[in-house]
C-alpha cells in the first residue's frame, strides 16, 4: 500500500467513529465508492460520542478479515486502532490521520501540558497509531510534514488529501442586492480559528455605516460585541440555511485567523472549501496551508495577517472600497 489510488478494485473495510454525515466522512466513502470494489462502511449517525464508538466496536468484533482486502480508519484512528490493531493489520491499514490528540488537546486546546504525563500519553497514542499504518491521509502538506517530523512517521508513507464541500449543497448561486457591504463569517468558534481577531476588527469597523455583518456560531453572549452594523449574531444554521446565508454575502472570512496557536497555520479550515465551491470573495490567514491551494491575486482571494485584528479591519475596508466604487 503505497499510495490511496491502490484501493482500486478492492475490498474495504471503512471505520470511523465521528458521526456519518460528518464532510470527511462523506467525502472518503464516496471516494472509497468510486474506487473500491466493494466498500462495508461502520459508523453511526448518534449524537453520542460514546454510543457512536461503542457501536463501532460491536461491529468490529464481529467483523471477519478474511471479507476485505484493505481497513481504512477515517476520523479519530487514536480511539480504534490501540483497541483492534492486531485486527486490523491482517490486512493493509489506511488511516486518516485528520488530527492529532496531541497538538490538538496540547497546543490548540490547552487541556494539557505537552510535559505532563497526559501529554506524554496523547504523545505516545498518537505515535503508535501512525506506526500501525500501512498509509497515513491528512488534510494540507504542512499538516503530513508536522506530523512525520514530530512522531517519527515515513514521509514515503503520508498522502495528502485535501477537504472538498458538499457541492450538492454549496453551489454558486443569485445574489440578492445589498444596501450595505455584507461580511460573513461561520465557524465552531475553537480557538485555532481566532474569533477575538474577527470581532476585534469589527469593533474597529464599527462607525462604518456601509459595511454590515453576519456572525452564524456559538460565539457566546459574553464574547458578542454590540455595533449598529453587526445585524446579525446565529448560534447555529442547518447547512441549506447556511448555504443561503452565504450566498448573500458581499465577502466571508475564511480564517484561520489566531496568530499564536500553530495548527492555525498548518491547516485549511474547511469553511474555505465552501466559499470556494459557491463562487464568494474571501479573506485567509496568511499561512502555508492556505498557499497550498490558493494564490494573492487569483479572483476573490485575499490574504491577511494572522492575529491582527487592525490589519484584518483595513482589508475588510479596502476590499469594500474596491468592490463598491
Amino acid at each position: 500500500m503505497k499510495k490511496l489510488s491502490d484501493i482500486k478494485g478492492k475490498r474495504i473495510l471503512y471505520v470511523a467513529t465521528k458521526n456519518s454525515d460528518y464532510l470527511r466522512l462523506v467525502q472518503e466513502i464516496r471516494l472509497l465508492k468510486e474506487n473500491g470494489n466493494d466498500v462495508t462502511v461502520i459508523s453511526s449517525a448518534s449524537k453520542s460520542y460514546f454510543k457512536r464508538i461503542m457501536y463501532v466496536y460491536r461491529r468490529l468484533l464481529k467483523a471477519d478479515m478474511k471479507d476485505y482486502d484493505i481497513s481504512f480508519i477515517g476520523f479519530a484512528p487514536q480511539l480504534v486502532i490501540p483497541v483492534f490493531r492486531r485486527k486490523l493489520k491482517k490486512k493493509p491499514l489506511i488511516i486518516d490521520f485528520f488530527i492529532s490528540m496531541y497538538d490538538t488537546l496540547c497546543f490548540d486546546r490547552k487541556k494539557f501540558r505537552p510535559q505532563s504525563i497526559m501529554g506524554r500519553i496523547l504523545k505516545h497514542i498518537d505515535r503508535k497509531t501512525l506506526a500501525a499504518a500501512d498509509l497515513a491521509i491528512c488534510d494540507t502538506k504542512a499538516h503530513g510534514q508536522y506530523f512525520c517530523k514530530e512522531f517519527g512517521f515515513s514521509k514515503e508513507k503520508m498522502s495528502v488529501l485535501y477537504l472538498e464541500a458538499d457541492k450538492s449543497i454549496y453551489y454558486p448561486r443569485k445574489m440578492p442586492e445589498n444596501k450595505c457591504f455584507t461580511v460573513l463569517y461561520f465557524g465552531s468558534i475553537l480557538p485555532l480559528q481566532g474569533i477575538s481577531v474577527i470581532l476585534g476588527a469589527l469593533d474597529r469597523l464599527k462607525d462604518e455605516k456601509d459595511i454590515r455583518f453576519v456572525i452564524v456560531g456559538p460565539v457566546g453572549d459574553s464574547n458578542k460585541h454590540t455595533a449598529e452594523n453587526i445585524t446579525e449574531y446565529i448560534d447555529w444554521l442547518p447547512q441549506e440555511e447556511l448555504a443561503e446565508k452565504i450566498a448573500g454575502a458581499d465577502l466571508c472570512l475564511a480564517g484561520h485567523f489566531d496568530g499564536s496557536i500553530m495548527k492555525a497555520k498548518r491547516t485549511i479550515a474547511g469553511k474555505t472549501y465552501i466559499y470556494h465551491a459557491m463562487g464568494k470573495p474571501m479573506i485567509l490567514g496568511d499561512n502555508p496551508a492556505n498557499h497550498e491551494l490558493f494564490h494573492e491575486g487569483d479572483e476573490g482571494i485575499y490574504f491577511c495577517e494572522m492575529g491582527d485584528p487592525d490589519k484584518l479591519a483595513q482589508l475588510i475596508k479596502s476590499i469594500k472600497d474596491q468592490r463598491c466604487v
